[in-house]
């Protein structure tokens, strides 16, 4: 079952792969429902994307998530993330990281949706 999942992430990704110049993935099964997976992808922008989740296939929510988006110089452009700190933050423990160490509330969100976003932002919309 996690297995599906780590292929739902890698389709998820290559429906963009028209702005990918390289992307790498790195899948661990903890056992048929729970597992960890992380990847970097570079655009054709020279922008790069980086992800972490873990996941447990039977939960609708994730148990850790990173995405973490930077443009060609390595300047933050935003990430999303829900580690445990930020407590003023009524969203906690998920918010996103903006430059000039601005922090937002956010929900959890998706991959796709998060990838999205980084077209967006890399169109300068």
């Amino acid at each position: 079952m996690i297995e599906v999942y780590f292929d739902k992430i890698e389709n998820t990704i290559l429906f963009f792969k028209v702005k990918i110049k390289f992307y790498s993935i790195t899948k661990k099964a903890y056992n048929e429902k729970q597992g960890f997976i992380k990847g970097e992808i570079h655009f054709i922008n020279d922008s790069r994307f980086y992800f972490i989740e873990v996941k447990d296939v039977e939960l609708r929510t994730k148990d850790k998530y990173s995405y973490h988006y930077v443009d060609k110089d390595n300047t933050l452009i935003f990430r999303y993330d829900n580690a445990d700190h930020h407590k003023e933050i009524t969203t906690f423990p998920h918010h996103k990281h903006l430059p000039n160490n601005k922090l937002i509330e956010s929900v959890e969100p998706e991959l796709f949706d998060v990838l999205i976003e980084t077209q967006k932002k890399s169109r300068g919309k």
